[in-house]
This record gives C-alpha cells, sequence and structure tokens, in this order.
C-alpha cells in the first residue's frame, strides 16, 4: 500500500492544451444583398460570390480535422481531471 505521502506524490495534475492549439472557424462570405432581390444579382458579384462559398467549403474539411484533434485534446484533459481529482481524494485516505 501507499502512503498517503507516496499516493499524493503518484498524482499528476493533467496540462490543459494551449488555447493557441484551438483553430480558427472559417468565416462565411458576406452574401451580397442582391443576392435576395427580385432580380437578382449581376454576373460578376454573383460569381465573386460563388468563389468565396467555394473557397469557404475547402476550408471546411481542414477546419474540421484540426477542431477534432483539438476536442480530443480537451476530452483527454478532462479525463485526466477526473483521474486527478480522485488520485488526490485517495490520497485523503
Amino acid at each position: 500500500l501507499l502512503t498517503p505521502l507516496a499516493a499524493r506524490a503518484a498524482c499528476t495534475a493533467p496540462v490543459p492544451p494551449p488555447v493557441s492549439e484551438k483553430p480558427a472557424k472559417p468565416a462565411l462570405p458576406q452574401k451580397p444583398a442582391c443576392l435576395d432581390a427580385k432580380g437578382g444579382c449581376p454576373g460578376w458579384e454573383a460569381y465573386t460570390y460563388n468563389d468565396g462559398i467555394k473557397a469557404y467549403n475547402a476550408q471546411l474539411g481542414p477546419y474540421r480535422t484540426s477542431a477534432e484533434a483539438y476536442a480530443r485534446k480537451l476530452k483527454a484533459y478532462a479525463d485526466g481531471s477526473v483521474a486527478y481529482a480522485n488520485c488526490e481524494m485517495q490520497s485523503l485516505q
């Protein structure tokens, strides 16, 4: 059996993932007002908006991958926090 002092020494506090690793969600391109207008947008404005949407969609895949990786790190931190709290509670017995 571990003595309370030895049990305490075995408890390791988890370290949260750095906030700097949190990925930034891509911004949707601003929708032109003419898009909802009765006559629609002139060709160049519609094409520009469409190109912006295509670029946004292309960024979503990498963003999702990064966001899922960061979420896994957050979950590991949360799980580690529970394990740490349990270890500390055990050291009090």
